[in-house]
């Protein structure tokens, strides 16, 4: 398992163009579900004109048991928090959270779009972000 370092006053950013719409990412290190939702509600502060804030968050895992919560926010079902979580998932990731904020750009992707574009913001998001591995003692 590996989790993110950078703080919620300092998340990993990064961001993308697809078809017009742009795509924000930004994650941070949390011990707990209500932090993540505190730090999506910032990330919604600081981009009131986007049209759709997703997110993933993964907590917990020194029992074995991960808690996860996601958010489409909008969009239509599965195709963005859940591949958001997906990205975290297949990166062993526990304790952070994800969210990507889109900003419309009038042309619509589709299903398959959007999952493959909330799978790039996280991705990105992710590989920018300083990571550590954890180690249990």
């Amino acid at each position: 398992m590996q989790t993110i370092l950078d703080s919620a006053d300092q998340p990993a950013h990064d961001a993308f163009v697809e078809k017009k719409s742009e795509f924000i990412g930004d994650a941070c290190h949390i011990d707990s579900l209500d932090e993540a939702l505190a730090f999506v509600q910032t990330i919604r502060d600081q981009h009131p004109k986007a049209r759709h804030v997703a997110y993933a968050a993964v907590c917990g895992g020194s029992d074995g048991r991960l808690a996860e919560r996601m958010s489409d926010d909008g969009e239509p079902s599965g195709t963005a928090g859940k591949p958001i979580l997906d990205v975290l998932r297949a990166n062993e990731m526990t304790d952070c959270v994800v969210a990507v904020t889109r900003y419309f750009g009038g042309i619509l992707l589709g299903s398959g779009g959007l999952i493959r574009a909330y799978s790039t913001g996280a991705s990105i998001t992710v590989k920018a972000a300083n990571k550590a591995k954890i180690v249990p003692c």
